[in-house]
């Protein structure tokens, strides 16, 4: 089963990072889930406001910024993913330490700089 990236605050704006991040993610063949403000459909991937809790997250990609994130807390650790990127703006050293005591790595990293320099998946 191939590992998929779930996008926290995805967006239907091709200005927002989050647009950005779901494309680059789609263009380098790595699946992705997103949750977002609003419901919709980007590149034909449902934009959801449900917490699905899905079996195969792999990595999970934050574009709330840390005081919306508490709402979130709960449910990405139930996901257990391998790993939670913080990207610019999104920095939340609370959230990160409780990630990292359940054995789930952080990065304080741009998905776009992870994924134009080829160690998204390292």
């Amino acid at each position: 089963m191939k590992e998929k990236t779930l996008i926290i605050g995805a967006s239907l704006k091709p200005e927002r990072y989050s647009y950005k991040a779901a494309k680059q993610l789609l263009a380098n063949g790595i699946d992705i889930y997103m949750i977002g403000n609003r419901p919709g459909v980007l590149f034909n991937n449902e934009i959801t406001k449900e917490q699905i809790v899905y079996p195969d997250v792999d990595t999970v990609t934050m574009y709330v910024s840390a005081k919306n994130q508490k709402g979130y807390y709960d449910y990405i650790k139930s996901l257990n993913p391998r790993r939670v990127i913080f990207n610019p703006g999104t920095e939340n050293s609370e959230f990160a330490r409780q990630l990292e005591q359940r054995g789930i790595a952080t990065e304080e990293a741009c998905t776009l700089v992870l994924l134009a320099t080829k160690v998204y998946n390292n």
